[in-house]
Formats: structure tokens, sequence, C-alpha cells
């Protein structure tokens, strides 16, 4: 299971849309791990002036990589994330996290990081089963 819903929260989820916030936190309670890492790239992003801030560091165990995978692989999940902090994510090897200054987006950097070869540039042996 991806997240654990409060069941105030799937009952209001019933009847109709819930605020951003109201998700935001039940990413943040369930996805700690997740949490944690996304929010410490984006602490980095805003302490500098670089166009993006990533961790390449491989979780501790595969409990924490599920954590990310569900994160970062959900649209609803991401989205939310995304809005919450004000940032764009991009996501490699199962473990390496981007946050991205929305303005950076259509930029060279951000293109480079998603791009095909970004992703054949960011492979090692040790990552072939993560």
């Amino acid at each position: 299971m991806s997240l654990d819903v409060p069941a105030t929260l799937l009952d209001r989820a019933e009847r109709g849309e819930v605020s951003d916030a109201e998700f935001v936190d039940c990413v943040r309670t369930s996805l700690p791990y997740a949490w944690r890492v996304i929010s410490a790239v984006v602490d980095d992003l805003r302490a500098g002036d670089e166009e993006f801030a990533d961790h390449a560091t491989p979780p501790p165990s595969e409990a924490e990589r599920g954590q990310l995978l569900r994160a970062l692989a959900s649209d609803a999940i991401r989205g939310g994330l995304e809005r919450h902090f004000g940032v764009r994510l991009a996501f490699q090897n199962c473990h390496r996290v981007a946050a991205f200054r929305i303005s950076a987006v259509d930029g060279a950097g951000y293109r480079a990081f998603i791009s095909p070869r970004g992703q054949l540039l960011n492979q090692s042996p040790e990552l072939r089963d993560c």
C-alpha cells in the first residue's frame, strides 16, 4: 500500500475533494523517508543559487527505496509534493532525487537531467538491480 490513509481522510475523499494540505500531510506521515529526502533536497535548493539540488545516496534499505519509488512514481503524490514545495521534482535510478526551481524547468540543466542521455550517464553496475 502506498499511503496509510486515516479513516477520517478516507471518508472525506469518498464524499468529495480533499485539500492539498491534507493530502500532503498524509504523504508526510506515510512515507517519512521519502519526505525527509525531498525536504532536504528542497532545503539545499533554497540555500543556494543553483538551478537544482539533488540527493544521490542510495536508501539504507529496500523499505526506504520503496518509499521513494511510491512517492515519485505516483502522479498524484509527486504533484502534491511539487505544489507543496514549489519545485519540479526529477528522479533517476530509484534513488537520485532532484528538485529544480520552477524557473529552471525549461533550462538546459533540467532537460539534461531528464534526458535519455542523462539517465544512461547516471548508470553504474552497482545500481543495476536497484
